[in-house]
């Protein structure tokens, strides 16, 4: 696709889903949801090789989201590519529903793996990617982590892992909000320098503006490029990027917007649903 204007409609649909997805469950996380919309949009409608009609096809793309509290923003691309109908968006954290707190790659179309207890996702992200090579597949992984995931001793031991078996079908997208549940990363565990720390690692490491489309595939296309390692996206971003009283606000990181905060949010991003 690559139509910028598109794209900004698509991420812009999402982040309406999310904040009334999340308002109607009475509970959820808003801020790391937004915050990752412009690379899930980018993976979904250009980038990744997926049928939301085959969701099962053997030479899909894979992405996996390490970070599985931030499931509404997986939700909202797999709702908007097709994979189910947006009224399932709507019955979030329900008994009985299809789409939980966490993804569940048994009850809905289009995940991947399950997710939820940090760092674990993106071990399976790099076993995905190893079972590609094994087969000399043509589909690549991609993967989403928290920047205080990041602070897991599982992830450090799964990039090591990556890089010594040449993983350069693997991206990862680390989500750098600076935030995580308790406050500042600097001041709960400070994850710098987290670029030093990767490159050491032995992976190939790309910063930008994780919200700019234009540096998103540069990294995107720069990864497809580099031979002989997996590349690491380090996406500087906004928590609750698109509602003003949500951006940069540790508060919003598992805080469900009132009746209140929906329709001011709402009108922020356009409108209502």
């Amino acid at each position: 696709m690559r139509d910028h204007n598109e794209l900004k409609k698509i991420a812009n649909s999402m982040r309406k889903n999310i904040v009334q997805m999340i308002h109607d469950s009475k509970s959820g996380h808003p801020g790391g949801s937004l915050s990752a919309v412009e690379i899930l949009t980018a993976l979904y409608f250009d980038e990744m090789n997926v049928d939301p009609q085959n969701p099962k096809k053997e030479d899909r793309d894979r992405f996996v989201l390490s970070k599985g509290h931030a499931a509404p923003v997986l939700y909202a691309a797999l709702a908007e590519k097709g994979y189910f109908s947006k009224e399932e968006l709507f019955k979030l954290r329900k008994t009985g529903a299809m789409l939980q707190g966490h993804p569940d790659m048994k009850g809905t179309p289009g995940v991947e793996m399950s997710t939820g207890s940090l760092g674990q996702g993106f071990s399976a992200a790099c076993g995905m990617a190893m079972a590609s090579k094994m087969d000399n597949a043509p589909w690549r992984v991609y993967a989403l982590l928290g920047d205080g995931e990041v602070q897991e001793g599982l992830i450090w031991e799964a990039a090591m892992s990556a890089a010594h078996y040449k993983l350069d079908n693997l991206v990862a997208f680390l989500d750098y909000n600076g935030l995580q549940i308790d406050g500042k990363n600097e001041d709960v565990m400070n994850i710098n320098p987290i670029v030093d720390k990767f490159k050491a690692f032995g992976w190939n490491v790309i910063e930008i503006d994780g919200h700019d489309f234009d540096q998103i595939f540069a990294a995107l296309d720069s990864a497809k490029e580099t031979v002989g390692q997996p590349t690491m996206v380090i996406a500087k971003t906004v928590k609750g990027k698109g509602v003003s009283f949500m951006e940069n606000e540790a508060g919003w990181h598992g805080t469900a917007p009132s009746d209140e905060d929906l329709a001011n949010a709402l009108k922020e991003l356009g409108g209502e649903m």
